[in-house]
């Protein structure tokens, strides 16, 4: 059953969606509610699936990231048994910063933290090609990658 969200429930996902880091007493102060009432709030959207958890952002740097790319994955075939299979596995890897399952000409999209060219490679090689289900892998290096800044809704309704 999907939460029905009102103006209240919408300020307080947008101003959540530019600072995680705000107080409930700055949260409350921002959407016009008591805290009390607020704390209420985001607590039935977390419990209600609608606000994920909050995840601090680490500079790749300072963990020894030295190179980001984007594999592009294409499954042999595509029941759910295959394609399941592949998800889990791949969200397992520590490179993994993030996969998506996409239409079109690939299935997957596999954004990866490594150290360097070596370490694609062998990740590559070692958990993605060699997998059964696997027809095809390219891989792009990312240059830079920025975070949208605009929040992910903007009104209700």
């Amino acid at each position: 059953m999907q939460t029905a969200l009102d103006r209240i429930d919408f300020g307080i996902l947008m101003s959540l969606q530019q600072d995680g880091r705000l107080s409930n007493k700055e949260l409350a102060a921002k959407v016009g509610l008591a805290p009390s009432s607020c704390h209420a709030r985001v607590r039935r959207l977390r419990d209600d699936a609608v606000l994920g958890p909050c995840r601090a952002s680490v500079a790749p740097e300072a963990l020894g990231v030295g190179l980001q790319a984007i594999v592009f994955v294409h499954l042999q075939n595509h029941d759910r048994v295959q394609v399941e299979g592949f998800r889990d596995h791949v969200l397992a890897l520590p490179e993994v910063v993030g996969l998506t399952h996409v239409g079109g000409r690939h299935d997957f999209l596999v954004h990866v933290a490594v150290r360097d060219a070596r370490h694609l490679r062998d990740l590559a090689l070692d958990e993605l090609t060699s997998r059964p289900e696997v027809a095809t892998v390219e891989t792009s290096v990312v240059f830079e990658h920025v975070r949208g800044t605009m929040p992910l809704l903007a009104t209700p309704g």
